[in-house]
């Protein structure tokens, strides 16, 4: 993994390397080499399979991070892309036509983040959230309690606990 991280440098400004294991690691790509470091790793690597894409959302930061995970079947390594960019400018390039799969990782991330991919097909479709009116539930300024006591009847006989303290409780009963 360290070898192919200098070879990257190299070529991009990347982070510092992150080795999960010796066959799993994470590197932050400025979002401007995103798509030449895809290409690269993909084309001249053999990281062929789009394992997945996520998204964080750096609430405190105004910050997005898009993780896309890439595969190496030959050599059984994995590499992670660390992407981070404004969460007003919440957009960034589409990779479908790198990997088609990555469309349909990107029209779910737009529903439950509202991150943009131009040109990615069928994104405004609805997809997961039919009929959804409220701000993308995935972003961490969606107020889920209010949203919930908004659109759903309170149960009767149902219990809320504290999650703090009725965790305290069940792992010491004994108030330890």
């Amino acid at each position: 993994m360290r070898a192919l991280h200098i070879r990257l440098q190299h070529l991009f400004p990347l982070g510092e390397l992150t080795e999960q294991r010796p066959d799993l690691g994470f590197v932050t790509v400025p979002a401007a080499y995103l798509r030449p470091t895809l290409l690269h790793l993909r084309d001249r690597e053999g990281y062929t399979h789009l394992v997945l894409l996520t998204a964080v959302d750096w609430l405190e930061e105004d910050l997005f991070q898009l993780t896309y995970l890439l595969s190496n079947r030959s050599t059984g390594c994995d590499i992670g892309l660390r992407v981070k960019f404004p969460r007003q400018a919440a957009h960034m390039e589409s990779i479908h036509d790198l990997w088609p799969t990555a469309a349909t990782y990107q029209r779910e991330l737009r529903e439950m983040f509202g991150i943009d991919f131009p040109g990615s097909p069928r994104l405004h479709e609805e997809f997961i959230l039919e009929g959804w009116n409220d701000i993308p539930p995935y972003r961490r300024d969606f107020d889920t309690l209010k949203y919930a006591r908004a659109n759903y009847n309170d149960r009767p006989g149902r219990e809320t606990h504290d999650p703090e303290q009725h965790m305290k409780q069940q792992l010491y009963p004994d108030g330890a």
